[in-house]
């Protein structure tokens, strides 16, 4: 093995070497499309991490012989985007564009992206910017208009599998089946995570067992970062505490989020969900709170709205709980998804002509109707239980 980090070492070099987002990179889909025509623009990466989000955008550079500029949302501001933008376009007549690549793009604020819209849009930058939150949330109207935003999905196990055999091709080492088993879940579709353990095991002792794996996740000298494994387990300690009516365990995690800089509106949203999803109509009042936080949040920011987060997550965790909504939601959902756009009854149908009303739309409905609405296919379907628990 040479002495590049594993991770760099096994970076693929082009759309083939590859490892998942098929719907956006397999043949005749729409990234592969634009690399392999030349027409390139700008675009958003929404994903989760250790999916491939800086990857492609260094295959999309080199394959269309851009140049790239990396830049960090967290550490970045204007000046680094002036200095990029002075630089002079390289000599060679095949680098025509600056790509800059842009990562947790959602940690740009208002006033930095306010900055970059008219690069983006004169076309002297094109922008690929990667994030892990919804762009509808944290970004301004007017950049997300000029980029298409492509969704990328946390790799199959079957994908992390992959990644797992052409890291250990390069170790020259082997993984037997029950560790490589063992990892695959541990990744749980991210990529970047499943490279860093098997780097970390091999390093500390030339061999992947599934024993020496488990020994290198406890070692607290090799935790993931808070926006690695780290952040997501909190996040997710957070909405169980709140789930369970435990408010000390639900403070405590909100505390280990703020300590952490975490982004006070990634929580807020959180909270906002949490309020359908698990409180539901036990107290409806949960959402208007909730979302009563989240603009706080907007408005005042860190440190005064850790206090108001404080408040809604007290609320929140002691409110009753009831999923029914939710539930029947998932449930309709499922429903749609099976059996498609199933024929609508005649008599919910609206006769906006004579035509219409002749064959029978709108014919028998009444407004305050008892009978079952729903498609002929799904008669007597309950999608809403209300167990009022």
């Amino acid at each position: 093995m040479n002495n590049q980090p594993l991770a760099s070492s096994l970076r693929p070099k082009n759309l083939d070497e590859f490892i998942g987002q098929s719907h956006l990179v397999g043949p005749n889909k729409p990234l592969r499309l634009a690399i392999e025509s030349k027409q390139i623009f700008s675009m958003i990466f929404w994903g989760p991490p250790g999916v491939g989000k800086t990857t492609l955008a260094k295959i999309i550079a080199k394959e269309i012989d851009a140049e790239i500029f990396e830049l960090s949302a967290v550490s970045s501001g204007k000046d680094d985007i002036r200095k990029i933008i002075g630089k002079n376009t390289p000599s060679s007549p095949g680098l025509y564009k600056k790509i800059l690549f842009l990562d947790e793009i959602h940690r740009f604020n208002k006033a930095q992206q306010d900055f970059l819209l008219p690069y983006v849009e004169s076309g002297i930058l094109t922008l690929i910017g990667a994030t892990t939150e919804n762009p509808s949330f944290e970004i301004i109207s007017p950049l997300l208009s000029r980029c298409r935003v492509f969704v990328l999905n946390e790799l199959s196990e079957s994908e992390i599998a992959e990644v797992i055999k052409r890291a250990t091709k390069i170790l020259k080492t082997k993984i037997n089946k029950s560790a490589q088993d063992w990892l695959v879940k541990m990744a749980n579709g991210d990529a970047r995570q499943a490279i860093t353990m098997i780097d970390n095991a091999f390093t500390l002792y030339g061999s992947l067992t599934k024993e020496n794996l488990e020994n290198t996740l406890q070692n607290k000298f090799l935790r993931f970062d808070k926006k690695g494994e780290e952040h997501y387990n909190t996040i997710s300690s957070f909405i169980k505490s709140m789930r369970a009516s435990n408010v000390d365990a639900a403070v405590y995690y909100l505390s280990r989020m703020i300590d952490a800089g975490e982004d006070p509106k990634f929580i807020a949203r959180r909270m906002v969900v949490f309020a359908s999803e698990d409180i539901g109509i036990a107290n409806s009042s949960a959402l208007m709170l909730a979302n009563q936080v989240f603009r706080t949040c907007e408005t005042i920011g860190y440190p005064e709205c850790a206090i108001n987060l404080a408040h809604g997550v007290v609320y929140l965790a002691k409110s009753p709980k009831n999923r029914d909504a939710y539930d029947a939601l998932r449930a309709a959902q499922a429903d749609v998804k099976e059996f498609g756009n199933l024929p609508i009854p005649l008599n919910l149908r609206n006769a906006e002509t004579k035509l219409m009303e002749d064959i029978g739309y709108g014919k028998g409905y009444e407004m305050y109707s008892k009978e079952d609405l729903l498609p002929d296919k799904l008669k007597g379907k309950k999608y809403f239980k209300n167990s009022k628990k």
